[in-house]
């Protein structure tokens, strides 16, 4: 006898009813931008103009503290450069100091984000964890296993190398197990070192994520809310684009001497011709307007990536507030940042639907629809 095929993920989002029952972020020691300003013009700049330019990006970055596992040791791990062809450490010793830092960061972002759900390790089904900054096996899933105490059988995704939409991607997973199992408990965990891969030389587009990125962890329980009391944020729906065109506009490659970024000051020109009518479209599937929305929460790739939003959706400045006081105070944290701003997003208590979006190399535009 043949049986009917099941199609697990065929439930609406109204009946899986996924919410964000905690957050938790964590952050190694903060480093004042204009100290790393000095170690970026020690390993990149050969004369005056170089320098006079470094200064500007640094300081029109928005950052102004950054958070880095490198903090007490950042001049040892980066020694001025010998030569023009140096390169700084090798990416072999970055991995050796990630696979130090990193599961215990990720760790205590997690146990917060557990604290704040009233979530037992025990009680977690599944792990998704994320991380563009490192590679390691067994790796940041495992040690979460054996570090929260976490079940042994519990399920386990981890993506790798997706930058700093990789949030958007585990939560759009974590909606999609609900399908599978109504009664599922998911840990999601993003952890990234980023300070790990500053990059030596000449190189403007590498030069401008020197001034942005920096180091954090951020985790969140997800579950079904059977609270009659407290109303958690219930994730609706997620969405996706990739922007035509656009392959070099932000890339992320493993090199000799760590991983690469660049990012092109172009890509605030397709954010504004394309994003409107995708956030448009994406909105009309659930009879909602941009006008709708009560929070924004955007993923703060940089100063202009920000104003690019704000044009392109013709959003006013309070939107963009959460999303620039978290760039200031701690960086770009690639994936682990939306969650950050989330959490400040919904310790407002505001009421409405929210939306986040994010970008990453492609580019691609993540996109999630909470309602709270």
């Amino acid at each position: 006898m043949t049986l009917p095929a099941i199609d697990l993920f065929s439930r609406s989002p109204a009946q899986v009813r996924s919410c964000l029952l905690g957050i938790g972020v964590a952050t190694p020691q903060a480093v004042e931008q204009e100290k790393l300003l000095q170690l970026a013009l020690k390993v990149s700049c050969a004369d005056a103009a170089q320098a006079a330019w470094l200064r500007r990006v640094f300081r029109s970055s928005g950052v102004e503290r950054r958070g880095t596992v490198l903090a007490d040791s950042v001049n040892d791990f980066y020694p001025h450069a010998e030569s023009q062809a140096d390169k700084g450490p090798t990416t072999h010793a970055r991995m050796q100091r990630y696979a130090e830092e990193a599961p215990r960061l990720a760790a205590r972002a997690s146990r917060l984000a557990l604290v704040d759900s009233h979530t037992s390790p025990s009680d977690i089904t599944h792990l998704l964890t994320a991380s563009c900054t490192g590679f390691m096996a067994p790796g940041l899933d495992c040690a979460l296993i054996e570090s929260l105490g976490l079940k042994p059988s519990v399920r386990r995704l981890h993506i790798g190398f997706m930058g700093c939409h990789a949030a958007f991607n585990l939560l759009a997973a974590a909606r999609d197990a609900f399908a599978a199992d109504p009664a599922a408990r998911i840990l999601i965990c993003c952890t990234e070192l980023c300070s790990l891969h500053l990059a030596y030389g000449w190189d403007p587009g590498k030069l401008i994520a020197n001034a942005l990125f920096a180091d954090g962890a951020a985790a969140a329980v997800m579950g079904t809310n059977t609270d009659t009391v407290v109303a958690f944020p219930e994730l609706i729906d997620s969405s996706s684009l990739l922007l035509p065109e656009c392959a070099d506009a932000m890339t992320w490659r493993i090199g000799d001497h760590g991983f690469e970024m660049t990012l092109s000051p172009g890509v605030p020109s397709p954010i504004r011709q394309h994003l409107r009518s995708w956030c448009e479209e994406f909105l009309a599937s659930h009879d909602l307007k941009i006008a709708d929305i009560a929070a924004w929460a955007i993923h703060p790739g940089g100063p202009k990536i920000l104003d690019a939003v704000g044009a392109a959706l013709n959003l006013p400045e309070a939107s963009l507030a959460a999303s620039r006081e978290i760039l200031a105070s701690h960086g770009n944290m690639s994936s682990a940042t939306i969650l950050f701003i989330l959490q400040k997003i919904f310790s407002q208590n505001l009421s409405g639907p929210c939306l986040a979006i994010g970008l990453g190399p492609g580019l691609m535009v993540e996109g999630l629809l909470f309602n709270f």
